[in-house]
């Protein structure tokens, strides 16, 4: 099974990338960064230097690529537009969207994939939280586009995982003392009492990439916070 993660250098891309491995596939995962392509080494078959915001890159690397069975998009847009709607920028809402959504299209064009597409949204899609405005429209976009594209890619399956606050390196914006007790104030509100793992959002990508009978779903994975 050979399996490309496009930002998968660190956080949830890089958990997937390490399941996958650990699993027997062979995974190339692409980034930007060049100290994280780096330390990648055993944890995937191939580091490769890619921006996923620019389409001849993205255009070329899937060309060399060839066909592969599966695509994981878990590109990260960072935490620029997390701001009151009076505060944001064009370049913010530039960076939210070209960042993830318009990088999440650009693959999908190009990208030569026979078994399926895995897109990572984030539970923001369809929550109610202030200064969250601009990342709600970016990931519920994504979440939308599941349902067409399963019937426009078929039999390529398509689907995304949306989680909801999960300890990576996109909440380093905050001090780690504060970030420590955002996360237990958030997580003690939720029925399983604590956030999530980059490795917990894997385990769900590793489902889908595997369930041969599933299709144009959004699975939430964010600790029942949709529901409490």
């Amino acid at each position: 099974m050979r399996v490309v993660i496009m930002g998968g250098t660190s956080g949830i891309g890089l958990a997937t990338a390490e399941k996958l491995t650990g699993e027997g596939a062979e995974v190339i995962v692409t980034g930007r960064n060049p100290d994280r392509l780096a330390a990648v080494g055993a944890r995937a078959a191939r580091a490769v230097a890619v921006d996923g915001t620019d389409a001849e890159q993205v255009a070329a690397f899937f060309a060399e690529l060839g066909e592969f069975d599966h695509l994981v998009l878990a590109f990260s847009a960072g935490a620029e537009a997390l701001k009151p709607l009076r505060e944001i920028t064009p370049d913010d809402l530039n960076s939210a969207f070209a960042g993830k959504l318009f990088g999440y299209v650009t693959a999908i064009q190009h990208a030569r994939v026979t078994g399926s597409v895995t897109m990572v949204s984030a539970a923001s899609a369809r929550a109610a939280l202030p200064h969250t405005a601009v990342l709600a429209a970016a990931n519920g976009a994504i979440e939308r586009m599941v349902s067409p594209l399963a019937v426009e890619l078929a039999p390529v399956r398509v689907n995304a995982v949306s989680p909801g606050v999960i300890d990576t390196a996109w909440w380093s914006f905050l001090p780690e003392e504060q970030r420590a007790q955002q996360f237990a104030a958030f997580g003690g509100q939720l029925p399983v009492g604590r956030v999530g793992r980059a490795e917990e959002v894997a385990d769900a990508i590793a489902y889908l990439i595997g369930a041969s009978f599933v299709t144009s779903t959004v699975l939430s994975i964010d600790g029942g916070a949709t529901v409490a």
